[in-house]
């Protein structure tokens, strides 16, 4: 019988609700308890038991059995006192709650540099995500299960159309039954037995999606998240074959493609892949479309989204949740996301006012790139382009044909008084691409051709000139204040490999406009510029810098800390939280690969070179506007490094995109850059979180560093490539 009583009692046990996140925390303190002393208790990780305690994660049994027996313990040794309220809600501007952007509270928007934004630092007993909870019976209606420390949004901050978040994870549990697990913990019962069914009921029934971004946009579609056991279930493969993995796609005859065909849905181009459309065409406003994603067929690249594809659903949900709530409800790759940003935030066209019968027409939407593609200059087109099919076979264009405006690729022997010094310290710009796209000016339409202009850098555009006459040994740095230097130790400006140019060639509004600020004159002799322009990138920086800047403040580092602060902040800063710090990783890559599909190349196709690959009919695809990006971030940081060696006669060893390393008797940033009483130089690198301050990137000895350049038999070798943790497998590639 009293096995009988202590089942009972551990079924009990089971089911009853745990205290709030800021209680379970106040009883391991009352007791003296650390995490780790926790998570060794109950044999589990201590991320994991963090993760309890802080309510982004609920135990399950067996473990949350042992764990509720614990609180439960330690509740009678130290009650909580009845004159302290506690507030088990989770504060709107850390939750992740399916409400609109424009009504969600936004983190404090970031001043340009040198000064920095001031956040709230996160404190550690509110949930920075909602938990999830456990399924309760399975029922034929979505039913909601939230977890019962989460108050309700406030009145008139949820849109009741996705009152039940952007996307959701589907998954079937042993039974046969299958859940969607949504953001903020909430789950529904899905009755669907094949997939029209599951897209009908999506549309019906599941309540998912996300406001759009932008007055003239779109609502987003919602996203179903398929995990292993919901492929099984829906007659779809757990993983592609190599023929279908090498198409993107499963095959047109797929019994689940004809039963979408059947029910007269209909799928993209890109077919039934990794990130499958499946929509009907648009009625009016009224749009029917649910977006799949597929993480066993590679749809969350390991390279962006970490270790996310094996995460438990509701973990899952609640990742992809923070980066939909931050940044957007995900396209497709992080690239794909990033260009779709771009559109969401300037949609090509807007309703036009009332004509005299008091109809709207689609008109174009201003400081938008329009809804049709426009070519781009010849110098600009990068080799196979259809512009340049005239050229003879073989040809390789030279710098007064193309335009070649990339990131730095840039090394140098150490000199003698640098190979006394005991370290090589790397230093890396946060989000630098993001930050060269901030205020800058590109063009929005075509390109007009013009014979000897004058320079204007306030025109965006290409431009032929010969900057061979700028000497780096003698640079204006200020208003009227001109620097010796050596030049002989700095990357030239105008090249990606830091080659001092020999005659004309295309360039950048930057770049021209860095050589006017360094104190020469320029002639162009021609360039293709647009009159038509605006600083079309401007919101697609700050809503991924606040996305950036917000998530790795929940992780503990925060915009306002000082240099040695920020350095400590940053030491192991994944550790914390590995799921923010998957959509810190997630964000960082929407900037690049959006920035990169500007000009997509081809992708197979069966594509010849001088014939158009299908990139090219997007608006979207602007070539001249990632070199503008690129020049513009490769200038910001030669003026980082110009003005750093003319106060304190220090030179790069070498610089590798965003990353530069110099010599240093220590082992931090702090042991060469020149802070004044916490403030740093005025122009140069400054330590901080901000999109264009720096972070400790890694530190090798000098030792290491010719070590590796002598066994390699390269005295130029790119030591910023591997300052991180020291590991150099392959020169060629860079691995």
């Amino acid at each position: 019988m009293s096995e009988l009583f202590d089942a009972v009692d551990a079924l009990i046990a089971s089911r009853s609700p745990l205290p709030p996140p800021a209680e379970r925390r106040r009883l391991r303190q009352a007791h003296g308890l650390t995490l780790d002393e926790v998570a060794t208790a109950l044999q589990v990780r201590r991320a994991t038991a963090s993760g309890w305690e802080s309510g982004k994660t609920e135990p399950r049994p067996p473990e949350r059995d042992a764990y509720a027996r614990m609180l439960k313990q330690l509740a009678q040794l130290y009650p909580a006192d009845p004159n302290v309220a506690t507030d088990t809600a989770v504060p709107e501007s850390l939750a992740v709650p399916a409400v609109p952007a424009s009504t969600r509270a936004e983190p404090a928007k970031a001043r340009t540099e040198p000064t920095g934004p001031i956040l709230e630092p996160a404190s550690e007993n509110i949930a920075l995500r909602p938990a999830a909870v456990p399924r309760s019976a399975a029922t034929t209606r979505p039913t909601s299960r939230r977890p019962p420390a989460r108050t309700a949004a406030p009145a008139g901050s949820t849109d009741p159309r996705f009152e039940n978040g952007p996307l959701a994870v589907i998954d079937v549990d042993a039974d046969g039954q299958a859940h969607a697990y949504c953001v903020g913990g909430l789950v529904l019962d899905v009755p669907a037995k094949s997939v029209p069914a599951l897209v009908d009921w999506t549309l019906r029934e599941a309540k998912l999606g996300q406001p759009k971004l932008s007055g003239p946009g779109k609502d987003a579609d919602p996203l179903l998240v398929l995990t292993e056991s919901a492929l099984e279930r829906y007659g779809l493969p757990v993983a592609l074959t190599d023929e279908e993995r090498l198409a993107g796609r499963i095959s047109e005859g797929h019994k689940v493609i004809r039963q979408l065909v059947r029910a007269e849905w209909k799928l993209t181009k890109r077919g039934f892949g990794p990130w499958a459309r499946i929509y009907r065409p648009a009625t009016g406003s009224e749009r029917a479309c649910v977006q799949l994603c597929i993480p066993s067929w590679n749809a969350l690249d390991i390279r962006h989204w970490g270790e996310a594809a094996q995460l438990p659903p509701a973990e899952l949900a609640s990742v992809l949740g923070v980066y939909a709530s931050r940044v957007m409800t995900p396209r497709g790759s992080t690239a794909v996301t990033g260009l779709e940003l771009m559109t969401a935030l300037h949609p090509p066209t807007r309703a036009s006012e009332p004509d005299i019968e008091g109809k709207r027409h689609s008109e174009h939407n201003p400081g938008s790139l329009g809804k049709d593609p426009v070519d781009c200059a010849p110098c600009e087109a990068p080799d196979g382009h259809p512009l340049l099919k005239d050229l003879p076979r073989f040809h390789v264009r030279g710098p007064v044909e193309k335009l070649f405006e990339e990131a730095y690729d840039w090394a140098r022997p150490m000199t003698d008084a640098e190979c006394t010094l005991r370290h090589l310290v790397g230093i890396d710009v946060n989000m630098a691409f993001a930050a060269g796209a901030n205020g800058l000016i590109v063009g929005l339409g075509e390109s007009t051709h013009v014979k000897a202009p004058v320079f204007d850098p306030k025109l965006p555009g290409s431009w032929l000139v010969d900057l061979s006459h700028v000497d780096l040994s003698r640079v204006k740095v200020g208003k009227d204040k001109w620097v010796e230097l050596d030049a002989s130790l700095l990357p030239s400006p105008f090249t990606p490999k830091g080659e001092r140019p020999e005659g004309p060639a295309w360039y950048a509004t930057p770049t021209v406009a860095y050589a006017v600020e360094l104190g020469y004159d320029v002639a162009p002799v021609e360039a293709y510029v647009r009159y038509e322009n605006g600083r079309y990138l401007d919101g697609w920086y700050q809503r991924l810098r606040d996305a950036y800047l917000a998530t790795m403040a929940d992780l503990g580092v925060d915009a306002d800390l000082a240099p040695a602060d920020f350095i400590a902040a940053m030491d192991g800063y994944r550790g914390r939280d590995p799921e923010l710090a998957i959509v810190v990783s997630a964000v960082k890559a929407t900037v690049k690969g959006g920035l990169g599909k500007l000009r997509e190349r081809p992708r197979g196709e069966g594509w010849r070179s001088g014939e158009p690959w299908r990139a090219l009919s997007r608006p979207t695809w602007r070539p001249d506007i990632r070199a503008a990006v690129i020049s513009r971030t490769r200038i910001n940081l030669h003026r980082k490094i110009v003005k750093h060696a003319a106060f304190t006669g220090q030179y790069p060893i070498a610089v590798l995109s965003d990353c530069v390393v110099y010599a240093a008797d220590g082992t931090s940033p702090l042991d060469f850059l020149p802070y004044r009483d916490g403030k740093p130089l005025p122009g140069g690198f400054k330590l901080g979180i901000n999109p264009g301050l720096v972070k400790h990137e890694g530190t090798q000895s000098v030792l290491w560093g010719e070590e590796v350049r002598e066994r390699f038999n390269a005295p130029d070798l790119n030591l910023a490539r591997y300052i991180k943790d020291g590991t150099v497998t392959d020169v060629d590639n860079g691995e």
